[in-house]
C-alpha cells in the first residue's frame, strides 16, 4: 500500500501506529506522530494551549498524586469539579464531584477506569461547569503553518460523557457571533503555531454567556464529520488525502461560509433510557432516502449485532436551508427508518426531535437528565402514533422476499419505496 488511512477507530490516535507506517515506506493519513503523542495527554495539551493564550477552564496543571493532593485542589477550585483521565478520552477515566464527601470514591473509580482503559492511571483535576456546551471547531493543517478552521459544530447532547447528537452551525455560537469569530481564529491560530497535518478537531466547553474554554484536541477525523461536510460542501476524507500527499492550504478559513444547517444522530444498539446494551440480530432493514439524507452504516438484514463492541448501528444526517427545516427532515427520516431485531435508541430521537428546548437549541450537556420525563412522554406518545405503520412495515419487509420468490418480480427502488412508504402514512394518519 502506497497509504493508510486510520479511520477514527482506537489506531486513529496512536502515534507508535503513525510511526510504524512511516517506517514501512508508507504514508500516513492523519497528523505528524509528535502532534499525536503531545495532544493525546491532556496535561501536556493544556499547557500548549497555555502557552498559545487559549483560554482554559481553573484546574491542576498535571496529575494529582493522592487524595490529600486531590482533596487540597478541589477545595482551592471549588466545587463541583470534574475529574479527568490525562491519557484518556470518550468519557471514560471521568467523574463528576460536587461535594468533598464524594472525592475519594470518586478519584478511585477514575484512577482505576482510566488504567484499565488507557494503561495510565494519571488524573486531574478542573472545574466543572454546571451546565455546559460541547463545541467542536474542524480544522484541517497541511503541516507547513498553511491551514485552518472548517467552522463549528455542537455536539452537547451526550450519554455518559459521549455523543448522540450532533450539528452544524453551533446553536450556541448562532447565539453569540463575536464568541464564535473569536473561537475560530483560536483553532485557526492553533493550526498555524503548531504547523498541525491534517484534520483534527479542537473540542471546547462553552457557556451561556458565550464564554469558551478548551477541552482537548482530537487529532483524527471525528465521528461527526458528515454534519460539517453537509454545510460546507468540503469531502474531508478527500481533503486529509489530498493534504497528506503534499497539498498546500492557504491561513485561515477553508470556505468561505457555512450553508443551511445539519444535524446527526447515532442511532446505537442499546435501550433508548437506560443507555444498556441489546445486540442480536437484524431481522429487517429499511433506510430512509430522499435528498438531504444520508446514512452511514454497515449492518444489513441478517447481520448479528455484538454486545461485546461498539454499539453503532449507523450515522443517520441531513440537511436543511435552515435549523427547522433540518429538525423536521430528520423527524421524517427517524420515521422511515425501521430496524427489526434489535433494541436501539432510535424512539430517543423521535422524542428529541419533538421536545421544545431541543426545537429552540436551547440546551447544554445535562439535556437528557433534565428532561428526562418529557423525553419519555413524548417517546410513549409516538410509539402509540406510530405503531400501526410499524406492524404494516414489518409484515411487508419480511414477506417481500417470499412473495418475489413466488412471483418471479424484482425488488421494489428505493425511490418506489419511499413512494409506498408516504403513501401509507397518509393513509394511517
Amino acid at each position: 500500500a502506497q497509504a493508510v488511512h486510520p479511520g477514527y477507530g482506537f489506531l486513529s490516535e496512536r502515534a507508535a501506529f503513525a510511526e510504524a507506517v512511516k517506517t514501512a515506506g508508507a504514508i500516513f493519513v492523519g497528523p505528524h506522530a509528535d502532534s499525536i503523542r503531545s495532544m493525546g495527554d491532556k496535561l501536556e495539551a493544556k499547557r500548549l494551549m497555555k502557552l498559545m493564550g487559549v483560554p482554559l477552564l481553573p484546574g491542576t496543571e498535571g496529575g494529582v498524586k493522592d487524595f490529600s493532593d486531590a482533596k487540597a485542589a478541589a477545595d482551592r477550585i471549588g466545587y463541583p469539579v470534574l475529574l479527568k483521565a490525562s491519557a484518556g478520552g470518550g468519557g471514560k477515566g471521568m467523574r463528576i464531584v460536587r461535594k468533598a464527601g464524594e472525592l475519594q470514591a470518586a478519584l478511585e473509580g477514575a484512577a482505576r477506569e482510566a488504567k484499565s482503559y488507557f494503561g495510565d492511571g494519571t488524573v486531574y483535576i478542573e472545574k466543572y461547569l454546571e451546565n455546559p456546551h460541547h463545541i467542536e471547531v474542524q480544522v484541517v493543517g497541511d503541516g507547513q503553518g498553511g491551514g485552518g478552521h472548517v467552522f463549528d459544530r455542537e455536539c452537547s447532547i451526550q450519554r455518559r460523557h459521549q455523543k448522540l447528537v450532533e450539528e452544524s452551525p453551533a446553536p450556541l455560537l448562532s447565539r453569540h457571533s463575536k464568541s464564535k469569530t473569536k473561537i475560530l481564529d483560536v483553532a485557526t491560530q492553533v493550526v498555524e503555531r503548531m504547523k498541525y497535518a491534517n484534520a483534527g478537531t479542537l473540542e471546547f466547553l462553552g457557556d451561556d454567556e458565550g464564554g469558551f474554554y478548551f477541552l482537548e484536541m482530537n487529532t483524527r477525523l471525528q465521528v461527526e464529520h458528515p454534519v460539517t461536510e453537509w454545510v460546507t460542501g468540503l469531502d474531508l476524507v478527500e481533503r486529509q488525502i489530498r493534504v497528506a500527499d503534499g497539498e498546500r492550504l492557504k491561513t485561515g478559513a477553508l470556505v468561505d461560509a457555512q450553508r443551511g444547517h445539519s444535524i446527526e444522530v447515532r442511532v446505537y444498539a442499546e435501550t433508548p433510557f437506560d443507555y444498556l446494551p441489546t445486540g442480536g440480530r437484524v431481522h429487517a432493514l429499511q433506510l430512509p432516502v430522499g435528498p438531504f439524507v444520508r446514512v452511514d452504516s454497515s449492518i444489513y438484514g441478517g447481520y448479528d449485532v455484538p454486545t461485546e463492541y461498539d454499539p453503532t448501528l449507523m450515522k443517520l444526517s441531513v440537511w436543511g436551508a435552515t435549523r427547522e427545516e433540518s429538525v423536521e427532515r430528520l423527524r421524517g427520516a427517524l420515521d422511515e427508518l425501521r430496524i427489526l431485531g434489535v433494541q436501539n435508541n432510535q424512539g430517543l430521537f423521535w422524542a428529541i426531535t419533538r421536545e421544545k428546548n431541543f426545537k429552540d437549541g436551547n440546551y447544554g450537556t445535562p439535556y437528557l437528565e433534565k428532561n428526562r420525563d418529557e423525553l419519555k412522554r413524548l417517546y410513549n406518545a409516538e410509539l402509540a402514533r406510530l405503531m400501526p405503520a410499524a406492524v404494516l412495515g414489518a409484515v411487508e419487509s419480511l414477506r417481500m422476499p417470499a412473495l418475489l420468490a413466488t412471483s418471479g418480480g424484482t425488488a421494489l427502488s428505493a425511490w418506489e419505496q419511499a413512494s409506498r412508504r408516504g403513501q401509507l402514512r397518509g393513509e394511517l394518519s
